[in-house]
């Protein structure tokens, strides 16, 4: 399945990204998200839903958490909007191109992935679209693991961190620009080269992000994580 509404050098509006290599249309650069660790995601999820379940991965990039999941003994669906990205993925996992929001494999799945804080996209339109797609996928007996920006996500700017040995991840600005969204403004450095990223994000208290979860179909079951980033929702039946 495909669809090309964005090509690989178009920006979502508000989002942009420079450095070398490829760009994608929401500001990611394909070469320094091969080189981000994956933190411990992958545990969690493990953690969290049936051995060797069936998971439809949304917004997979180059395969940071596909890879440690197919690892694990996961079969892995995974889909991402970027062929760039798409193109970094093993041969033998099953990829779709598609936005996330435009997606319907006419399937279901024991898990339904949406990480990499996607859920806090400035677009209401598009955050709904994509929890719709995620209750559109999800077997009724199955769920969706969803992960959330942190508390501080927009505050204490601005911030730096080391990423792994070699990384240095900066989040310049976290700027209102209205309606409830940010904009931030990130810079990754590494010894052999520099990236940033532009980006809207909407940040969501508790009560907007049930509300959100309800009206797509879908209910908050339990928090899986000490930080509360990583939540598991069930479909409402």
């Amino acid at each position: 399945m495909s669809d090309d509404t964005y090509t690989s050098n178009e920006r979502r509006p508000g989002y942009d990204g420079t450095g070398p290599g490829a760009i994608t249309p929401d500001g990611c650069a394909v070469e320094m998200w091969t080189r981000l660790p994956v933190g411990d995601g992958p545990d969690v999820i493990e953690a969290s839903v049936p051995a060797g379940a069936g998971i439809l991965e949304l917004g997979c990039g180059v395969g940071r958490m596909t890879h440690p999941l197919t690892d694990k003994g996961f079969t892995v669906t995974a889909v991402d909007e970027s062929p760039d990205m798409l193109a970094r993925v093993r041969p033998e996992v099953r990829k779709v191109r598609s936005p996330i929001e435009k997606l319907d494999l006419g399937e279901r799945f024991d898990v339904v992935l949406l990480a990499s804080f996607l859920v806090h996209a400035g677009d209401e339109k598009v955050r709904q679209g994509l929890l719709e797609t995620c209750r559109r996928h999800v077997a009724d007996d199955g769920c969706v693991l969803i992960q959330r920006e942190g508390s501080q996500a927009h505050k204490d700017v601005p911030r730096e961190v080391m990423v792994g040995p070699d990384m240095l991840a900066r989040v310049v600005s976290s700027t209102p620009i209205g309606d409830g969204v940010n904009s931030v403004f990130v810079e990754y450095e590494f010894p052999d080269g520099n990236w940033t990223q532009t980006f809207l994000s909407r940040p969501l208290t508790p009560e907007q992000f049930e509300r959100a979860l309800a009206e797509a179909g879908l209910r908050i079951e339990t928090t899986l994580s000490g930080d509360g980033t990583w939540v598991r929702a069930r479909p409402i039946v």
